[in-house]
C-alpha cells in the first residue's frame, strides 16, 4: 500500500504559516523519519496530474525565473497595499462615512490595477507547472490511498480525485474543524458556502475520516450520517490523530524585535495570547477580563500575537487606542517562530479565550515548553489539557482575572495537576500516529472487502 499525502496548497504557498500549513508541513518533513510498513509519498495535484512532491520548501531564488520572481514581489506589495487601506480605513473621517469609505475603496481598487494588471501579464506568459527540482509527475495505481492532508476546500482538484477514486484509489479526508458549519457567525459568507459545498463532496467521495481531535471527530462522524445516511456512513471509517508541538521555522540566533525584548526585560508579569485575530479566537474577552485587573493597579501585561484576520476591525481600533498600548497591552502581527519560540520561553502564562477550536495548536506549544496555560471550558482543550491546565468561563470575564490573581497571589498556577507531570507529542510521534490509524483502517477495510468478495464467490459457485 501507498499512502499519497497530499500537499497542494502548502507547495504553491510555503511561505504562510497558520495551524493548517504548521500542521501539513510538519507531517512532511516527519515521513521520511518515521519506521512503518507503509510506503508515505507527499504529492500536489495540479493541472489534471498527480505530483510527487521532492522539496515542500521553495528553491533558492538563483533557481527562479526574474518573471517569476517580480510576480513574487508584485503580489508582496499587492497585499500589502490592501493590508494599509484596511488600517487607513478604520480612521477618522473614513469609519464615520459610508459615501467616503466607497470613495477611498474605488480609487484603491484603481490604484490596486498598478498590481494586478501586471501579475495577470505574468501569470499569461509564464510557465506555472512546478521546477522539476520541487515536483515531478507520478502515475498512480489501484490501491493507492490518497490522504487528503491539506486544506482542500478552495481546491480545483475535485474533478482529479474522482478520476482517481473511480481507478481504484482510495480517498481519506484530515478533518481539521467544522466551524464553517457549527459556527458560521465567526466566519467570512464566502467561506461557508465553499466549505458547505466541500463536505457534501467529501461526505460522498471520502472511504474515511480522520480528524485532529476526538472530539472533532465525534462531530464529523454525525455530519457525513447526517448528509448520506447512517447506513451509507456506517462503511466509512471515523478516527483522529493529535497535533505535535515544535515550531519548525525558527532560525538559530535570529535577532528579536527590540520591542519583544523589551516587554520581557521587566519584572511585571507577562501572560500570552498565540492566534491570528479574528471573531471566534475572542479576544475582546482578554481585553474585558484584563481592564478588570488593570483597574485594581495590576502589573499583569497582556502580549496578543498573530496576524490581522478577518472580521476584526472593531477590535483592531480598540487595541490601536487603548491607553495601555505598549504600557501593559502589547500586540505584534508579523513575529516570525523565533520571536514566538522567545515569548513562550518568557511569558508567564498562555491565555487562549476561543469560543470553539478544532484543537488549538498554540496551547500544546506553549504547554510542552513549560508555560502554563488558562483556557476557555470547552471540550476540546479539556480532552488536550485534562487537568493539566486551568479553565475559565466563557460568559464571564472576572473568572479569567480572578485565575491570574490567584496565581499572582500565591504563586501556584490554579490547576488541578502539575505541569510538570505533563508530556505531549512531538511531531514525529503525531505524524506516526496519522500514519498508523490510517494504515491500520485501510486494512481492517481492504481484509473486509476481501471476504465479502471471497463470500460472494462461494455463493455464486453454489
Amino acid at each position: 500500500m501507498r499512502l499519497l499525502v497530499e500537499c497542494t496548497y502548502v507547495f504553491e504557498h510555503p511561505n504562510d504559516n497558520s495551524g493548517i500549513q504548521r500542521v501539513v508541513r510538519n507531517v512532511i518533513k516527519q515521513l521520511p523519519n518515521i519506521n512503518t510498513s507503509v510506503e508515505c509519498i507527499p504529492v500536489m495535484m495540479q493541472a489534471g496530474e498527480v505530483h510527487q512532491v521532492l522539496s515542500l520548501a521553495p528553491l533558492p531564488t538563483k533557481q527562479l525565473s526574474w518573471m517569476h520572481k517580480l510576480r513574487v514581489k508584485l503580489e508582496h506589495w499587492r497585499n500589502r497595499f490592501w493590508y494599509l487601506h484596511a488600517r487607513v480605513e478604520r480612521h477618522a473621517p473614513l469609519r464615520y462615512s459610508h459615501a467616503l469609505r466607497r470613495v477611498f475603496y474605488v480609487l484603491c481598487r484603481l490604484a490596486g490595477l498598478g498590481f494586478s494588471i501586471p501579475i495577470r501579464l505574468l501569470d499569461r506568459f509564464t510557465d506555472d507547472s512546478p521546477a522539476p527540482e520541487r515536483a515531478v509527475v507520478m502515475q498512480c495505481r489501484k490501491g493507492d490511498q490518497l490522504l487528503l492532508l491539506d486544506s482542500s476546500w478552495h481546491a480545483d482538484f475535485f474533478p482529479l480525485a474522482e478520476r482517481l477514486k473511480r481507478e481504484g484509489v482510495g480517498i481519506i479526508s484530515v478533518v481539521y474543524d467544522l466551524i464553517p458549519l457549527t459556527h458560521p457567525q465567526f466566519c467570512d459568507a464566502g467561506l461557508v458556502k465553499v466549505f458547505d459545498r466541500w463536505f457534501d463532496w467529501i461526505a460522498q467521495t471520502a472511504d474515511g475520516f480522520i480528524a485532529i481531535s476526538s472530539t472533532i471527530s465525534e462531530q464529523v462522524q454525525a455530519e457525513v450520517s447526517r448528509r448520506i445516511g447512517d447506513a451509507r456512513a456506517a462503511s466509512r471509517w471515523f478516527d483522529h490523530f493529535h497535533l505535535g508541538s515544535e515550531l519548525d521555522l525558527v532560525v538559530a540566533n535570529k535577532k528579536l524585535e527590540s520591542k519583544l525584548l523589551k516587554l520581557f526585560d521587566g519584572d511585571a508579569p507577562v501572560y500570552l495570547m498565540v492566534s491570528t485575530i479574528e471573531p471566534r479566537k475572542n479576544h475582546a474577552y482578554l481585553l474585558d477580563a484584563f481592564e478588570l485587573l488593570w483597574q485594581k493597579g495590576s502589573p499583569a501585561c497582556l502580549c496578543i500575537i498573530g496576524k490581522v484576520g478577518w472580521k476584526c476591525d472593531a477590535l483592531i481600533e480598540r487595541i490601536e487606542s487603548h491607553p495601555e498600548l505598549n504600557q501593559r497591552l502589547f500586540m505584534f502581527n508579523e513575529l516570525d517562530d523565533a520571536g514566538l519560540e522567545y515569548a513562550y520561553n518568557h511569558s508567564r502564562a498562555l491565555v487562549f479565550p476561543s469560543y470553539v477550536e478544532g484543537f488549538g495548536l498554540p496551547l500544546v506549544e506553549a504547554m510542552q515548553r513549560g508555560l502554563p496555560a488558562m483556557a476557555s471550558a470547552i471540550p476540546v482543550f479539556e480532552e488536550i489539557g485534562g487537568g493539566y491546565m486551568a479553565y475559565f468561563e466563557l460568559d464571564r470575564p472576572a473568572s479569567l482575572a480572578e485565575l491570574v490573581e490567584t496565581f499572582e497571589q500565591t504563586g501556584r498556577f490554579p490547576a488541578a495537576q502539575d505541569l510538570q507531570q505533563w508530556s505531549w507529542l512531538r511531531w514525529n510521534d503525531s505524524t506516526r500516529q496519522l500514519i498508523e490509524r490510517t494504515a491500520a483502517h485501510v486494512m481492517r477495510a481492504n481484509s473486509s472487502d476481501t471476504l465479502l468478495d471471497e463470500f460472494d464467490a462461494k455463493t455464486h459457485s453454489a
